[in-house]
């Protein structure tokens, strides 16, 4: 217990403390894509926004070609990774011990309202198997990971604001799954706002931060008011987050 409770402070720790830009909340680093190929061109869309092709980055848009180049080959978003019975077990073994808890709108540094968390470190063999993909495909071979699995369950009221992951709980790579609803992450760069990135997370999706992207990116979940990509509506319901992180180096 007393390694789960370390674990749990670390990650509560997870995020930074919102900092004020142009009266709106802002934070630091992070970012999902997928690396945009080298052959793949780039479409304006709507209200000046450049787009990824469609098809295979039909998920990914920004303000300009310049921010998307920043980053190419750091994010990936891989789209139904897992099967509707896949994520049917996964919460088949988190709804119990969610249900106990209520959501909170009060997150200790503002970061997150309308959520309830937990950590796992035991899983059944399907669920197993699904993390085992998941870690095969976000992390170099021998990278050490931190054990227990992170579960962050957000209300259809709920939503992150923007913020940067502490880089002394977390090492160069996140990867998480994404449950029961689609949904749309804004990465920011930190010293300037004008540049952004946002990433359609369609549900059953892995989306894997890594390395810079990190570090020089904001990132958060838009509240379903909000919730818009390329000028199209993303309606938000209840979203959870299974999320692996790699140790600090």
């Amino acid at each position: 217990m007393a390694v789960v409770s370390s674990v749990r402070g670390g990650i509560r720790l997870v995020s930074r403390v919102l900092r004020q830009a142009e009266g709106k909340p802002r934070l630091g680093p992070v970012v999902w894509v997928r690396s945009v190929s080298d052959s793949s061109p780039l479409r304006s869309d709507v209200q000046g926004v450049v787009k990824g092709v469609e098809g295979e980055h039909s998920w990914l848009c920004g303000s300009s070609a310049a921010v998307l180049e920043t980053v190419r080959g750091h994010v990936e978003v891989k789209e139904n990774f897992i099967t509707e019975e896949e994520e049917s077990a996964l919460l088949q073994e988190l709804e119990p011990g969610l249900k106990k808890k209520r959501y909170e709108f009060d997150h200790w540094d503002d970061a997150i309202h309308g959520y309830r968390e937990t950590e796992r470190l035991q899983w059944g063999s399907v669920c197993t198997g699904v993390l085992g993909r998941v870690r095969a495909v976000a992390f170099p071979e021998g990278s050490p990971l931190l054990g227990p699995v992170h579960v962050l369950d957000l209300d259809k009221a709920g939503y992150i604001k923007p913020h940067v992951d502490s880089i002394k709980f977390c090492g160069s790579t996140i990867a998480g799954l994404s449950l029961l609803s689609d949904s749309v992450m804004r990465l920011v760069l930190e010293d300037n706002s004008a540049d952004w990135v946002d990433l359609l997370l369609s549900r059953r999706s892995l989306y894997i931060l890594r390395d810079e992207t990190r570090f020089k990116f904001t990132h958060e979940i838009l509240k379903d008011a909000d919730s818009c990509f390329s000028g199209q509506r993303v309606p938000r319901h209840r979203r959870i987050s299974v999320i692996c992180r790699n140790l600090p180096v």
